[in-house]
């Protein structure tokens, strides 16, 4: 009896083992598995509503409740000026509604330096900040970058003109031809009669509109009323800022104040020495060597 009952715990204790021994295996594989799927598992990106274009918006088209639509947008990577509500995109409501200032695509975000205020039109005014004024630069193919000039671009302000006589001076001490940079980084805010974006070529405009402080503005019409005015596109990543140049026809050529100087030097006179002889009533001059 006391030998079956051995037999019995020792096929109980084997079989005990076993099982916990295949239960450790599975828990362990059911571990495994688990965290496996966790690292396939996309992370978490938390999500903002912004408002999109529901269809393709182009320059002054109106945008109204109907052409926008909520879409979630990665709050860490949202980009500035858009819209989370209804009541900032429309806070005056559907009779109110904005104008687009440049060519949006569907599902594009809107964002607030791409549309007008609450119920104004799309128009050269929108595009001027607080303080700004609009100034027409009359262009031709050379001074206006061959037609590569579009609405958000900046230039640099060239003047060349012939100054009055050789005493009008300017601060580089230049006389006669001058080309001179008056205005540094000018936003260009149309082109033609043209203030979006939507050019598929290169057009020579003949007009293009900066904005500019009245001071500016000032500048640029006496500018252009007494030379030529030449437009310099400035790179779209430069943060550079241009010095003061100016440039003459004597510096073009290399031509220093010295040469210039002796150039203007007038020709010593030969020095003549004579003497009068009196021949009765007549009087006759010769010329004799001069002896000092």
């Amino acid at each position: 009896m006391r030998l079956v009952f051995g037999l019995v715990l020792l096929v109980g204790l084997g079989l005990a083992g076993t099982a916990v021994y295949m239960a450790k295996g599975y828990i362990q594989q059911t571990r495994a598995q688990l965290a496996y799927e966790r690292s396939q598992r996309a992370p978490q990106i938390e999500t903002v509503d912004v408002y999109v274009a529901e269809r393709a918006l182009a320059y002054g088209d109106a945008v109204t409740p109907d052409d926008v639509r909520l879409v979630a947008f990665p709050e860490n990577s949202l980009p500035e000026g858009v819209f989370t509500a209804e009541e900032e995109l429309f806070p005056k409501g559907a009779d109110a509604p904005r104008a687009a200032l440049r060519n949006m695509e569907k599902n594009e975000a809107v964002l607030a330096v791409k549309v007008t205020g609450p119920g104004e039109q799309a128009g050269i005014s929108a595009r001027l900040e607080r303080g700004m004024r609009a100034f027409t630069v009359k262009v031709d193919a050379t001074s206006a970058v061959s037609g590569f000039l579009r609405p958000g671009n900046q230039v640099d302000v060239y003047w060349t003109g012939t100054l009055g006589n050789d005493d009008l001076r300017t601060e580089g001490n230049s006389s006669g031809e001058v080309t001179k940079l008056i205005e540094n980084r000018v936003e260009v805010i149309a082109v033609d009669q043209k203030a979006g974006g939507d050019f598929s070529e290169a057009v020579v405009p003949r007009t293009v509109t900066v904005a500019a402080r009245p001071q500016q503005v000032a500048a640029l019409a006496q500018a252009q009323s007494t030379g030529r005015l030449s437009l310099s596109l400035v790179g779209a990543d430069d943060d550079t800022v241009a010095d003061t140049i100016e440039i003459d026809q004597r510096r073009l050529l290399g031509i220093t104040e010295q040469e210039q100087v002796v150039e203007k030097q007038p020709k010593e006179k030969e020095e003549v020495c004579t003497i009068r002889t009196r021949r009765g009533a007549e009087v006759v001059i010769s010329r004799i060597p001069c002896t000092n």
